[in-house]
């Protein structure tokens, strides 16, 4: 892992005239060299894009479903050597970075089952009104354009694959852009994809500098993006191309709730174990991790004591250690950023646990009470290993905690009660709703998404072909119906 890797022009390796090192941020050393696309290269991939884009859209569905199943296989054929590859240059565990690469082996087969399935067509008769007699209408989707997808580093392969698979899955053209942190687990797709037999200039990876990307985002020729990565970046995309169509997912502070009915010691350790594994698993650098515990006060003083132990029993060190729990942060300075919001909030009043202790891109796992609402913490998305923990009286309060913030990715809700689910469903305004566990749980197949700052529109692969596709109708004149 230490040559200089290409990129993917239009669906064959090419290099430009710079490269970019790529580091560990467990331990600083150097992962492997990038390539860098000129601007020439980068035209290049979106004119052979733009040009392909009807006959990608034409070409039948198991061309593009057995490409998607093989580059499945592959990831599945190639777990280990992949997972080595995103523990390296994310700093992720090793177990949870094996874990992502199981996750794209699914989106890869759920987007080659949805190829099979998609665009059927749904037939409407007209003639319920006189003036229908005799015609027919026939709806079927087509895609908008080519697809630029934008993936973020925490998942470095995962979320490229729920950019690519859904876009080859509903016949759009996609050029991919990985995180500049994470290039390496995204061009390890172009390897699989170069295997197949799309035609070239479906599909690019090029890891453009973050300074070249408004040219790109504005480009014409790309009328869908979907972007994975931070509320600030995304607006600012969005708000830079009003007219094209925008699919963001932004992050959150995910809540997890303990009501009252969650009472016995068996529930309350396992809602002290979920919290403490799911506000910690990649650093905390998800953006469904737990940040905040909502705890009914006739649970709260026996839950918190065992948070805390749960938390103080995470494994911290080497990434590529099997038992390690938690791995650095991507970066020094992202463990910097988490100190200061955690030094904050203690000397505005919170109450520290434990953790709070930084060591290089490394951040101790941290529980906090009676967090100040004014502080950063307690109004911003931490991403990193960082939890608090507040007391309320009941379930309306609980709910109304979750709902006082500008995030709403997902919430979790500790109750046995069904009416009360469907209470917690109603009344949370998220794009999902986790019963009897943590927020952090997403299927690659469901919705998945999220209300108010936390972003438009939805992923998961059959959910992300709709956002890239349109519905046109065909109807037809004189039949016998």
């Amino acid at each position: 892992m230490t040559s200089t890797h290409a990129f993917w022009l239009a669906g064959r390796q090419a290099t430009g005239d710079a490269a970019f090192d790529v580091t560990s941020p467990w331990d600083g050393s150097h992962v492997g060299s990038v390539s860098l696309p000129t601007d020439a290269q980068v035209e290049e991939a979106v004119a052979a894009a733009y040009a392909v884009r009807d006959e990608f859209a034409a070409t039948p569905a198991h061309v593009r479903a057995a490409a998607l199943d093989h580059v499945s296989r592959r990831l599945a054929e190639r777990t280990e050597e992949i997972a080595r590859l995103i523990s390296a240059e994310n700093g992720k565990p090793i177990k949870w970075a094996r874990g992502e690469v199981g996750r794209a082996v699914s989106v890869f087969r759920f987007a080659a089952e949805e190829a099979r399935r998609f665009n059927g067509g749904e037939a409407q008769r007209l003639d319920t009104d006189a003036g229908g007699q005799g015609r027919l209408a026939l709806t079927r989707r087509f895609p908008k354009g080519v697809v630029l997808g934008i993936a973020p580093f925490n998942f470095p392969l995962n979320l490229c694959a729920h950019k690519v698979a859904p876009a080859i899955a509903a016949g759009a053209p996609i050029i991919l852009k990985p995180a500049p942190a994470t290039p390496l687990s995204g061009l390890i797709l172009g390897e699989l994809l170069a295997e197949t037999e799309l035609p070239a200039g479906s599909w690019s990876i090029l890891p453009v500098p973050n300074d070249k990307m408004p040219a790109l985002v504005q480009d014409e020729r790309l009328p869908v993006i979907s972007f994975t990565g931070s509320e600030t970046v995304g607006y600012a995309i969005m708000d830079s191309v009003p007219r094209k169509h925008c699919t963001l997912e932004l992050g959150g502070n995910g809540a997890a709730v303990v009501l009252a009915d969650w009472a016995s010691d068996e529930d309350l350790d396992r809602a002290a174990q979920r919290i403490a594994t799911f506000s910690n698993y990649q650093g905390g650098q998800s953006c469904i991790s737990v940040q905040r515990v909502i705890a009914d006060a006739a649970v709260y003083d026996r839950l918190l004591p065992r948070i805390v132990a749960a938390v103080e029993a995470q494994v911290t060190g080497d990434p590529n250690d099997d038992a390690t729990d938690v791995g650095p942060l991507v970066s020094e300075a992202a463990a910097e950023r988490v100190e200061s919001w955690v030094d904050e909030a203690v000397a505005a009043g919170a109450t520290l646990h434990t953790g709070g202790k930084r060591d290089g891109a490394s951040y101790a796992p941290t529980v906090l009470t009676d967090l100040p609402a004014g502080t950063t913490l307690a109004c911003e998305e931490v991403f990193g290993p960082v939890l608090s923990v507040q007391k309320v009286n009941g379930e309306a309060e609980a709910f109304a905690a979750v709902n006082d913030s500008k995030y709403g990715l997902q919430a979790g809700v500790f109750t046995h009660d069904l009416e009360t689910a469907f209470r917690a469903h109603r009344a949370l305004e998220v794009g999902g709703v986790v019963i009897g566990d943590v927020p952090s749980y997403r299927a690659d197949q469901m919705p998945y998404g999220g209300a108010k700052q936390s972003g438009v529109g939805r992923e998961g692969v059959k959910y992300a072909m709709d956002d890239y596709t349109y519905e046109r109708v065909l109807v037809l004149t004189g039949l016998a119906l």
